[in-house]
């Protein structure tokens, strides 16, 4: 059975400086970019997480759009509840991918960034996103295929295995293959696919890498055989290979768009 990541008050604080790095803003950017929230509309961003997404939508959209974040998480809620502020058009609510509390074409546009990769049912969400979307609505999803990680390390043995442990906290690590087909199934059109590479020779603050080897860390002992002390021994060395120049990691994820029919 998967195990996911617990997304509770202490993953949620992590999130807020793992969402300001540089790799994280640029990915937030390109997302942004294929969404072109415009003034007026009406979004929603499902697995909202601790809010960056929404706040910058609602300041896209104005206070005549209206922007909603979905979340399962009442901690990630509370989180984007802080980020938010004072925005009074925007709503947050606590739900699930798959059974959006939300109404029947109530949406200009949707986006759901580093989530379907986590869901059992894939389909299910596909079909939630094309019911609240109106006809001709956007949807815009973000994913990763985390067999195209490539990681330097002096013990390449025990880098397979984290990395293989490190899958257990997802539903598919291999998702965006498949994505697209399923999109068109759930009845998108238009849908398209664009590979981004993410590319750290350090783990200094502004990589995606470094932001993701704490939650690794903690994650994969106990999974495939993978010890407390071999997580921190992995960890220790991608840390000092960094120090010394020799760090290299790099991954592509993806971004996919499509239309509501």
């Amino acid at each position: 059975m998967i195990e996911n990541l617990a997304f509770d008050d202490g993953v949620a604080k992590r999130f807020d400086w793992f969402y300001a790095s540089g790799d994280i803003v640029r990915r937030r950017n390109t997302v942004l970019d294929a969404l072109g929230a415009a003034p007026g509309e009406r979004i929603i961003d499902v697995g909202c997480g601790p809010g960056f997404y929404v706040t910058e939508i609602a300041d896209s959209v104005g206070a005549a759009g209206r922007v909603t974040g979905v979340d399962r998480s009442v901690h990630m809620i509370a989180a984007a509840g802080r980020r938010i502020g004072d925005r009074r058009h925007v709503t947050l609510i606590e739900g699930k991918a798959t059974s959006l509390p939300v109404e029947d074409g109530s949406h200009d546009a949707a986006i759901s960034v580093q989530v379907f990769e986590y869901m059992e049912d894939v389909g299910a969400a596909l079909s939630e996103m094309y019911r609240i979307l109106r006809p001709g609505g956007r949807l815009v999803l973000w994913d990763v295929d985390w067999s195209t990680v490539s990681w330097h390390s002096e013990d390449p043995e025990r880098m397979g295995r984290v990395l293989a442990a490190w899958d257990d906290h997802l539903v598919d690590p291999v998702l965006p293959r498949t994505l697209a087909r399923s999109m068109e199934r759930a009845g998108f059109v238009d849908v398209a696919v664009e590979g981004h590479a993410f590319l750290n020779t350090d783990a200094g603050p502004d990589a995606y890498s470094a932001g993701i080897i704490g939650f690794i860390r903690d994650f994969v002992p106990g999974h495939r055989e993978v010890t407390d002390a071999e997580a921190e021994a992995w960890k220790l060395e991608l840390l000092e290979l960094s120090e010394s120049g020799n760090y290299f990691f790099a991954c592509t994820q993806f971004c996919f768009s499509a239309i509501r029919r």
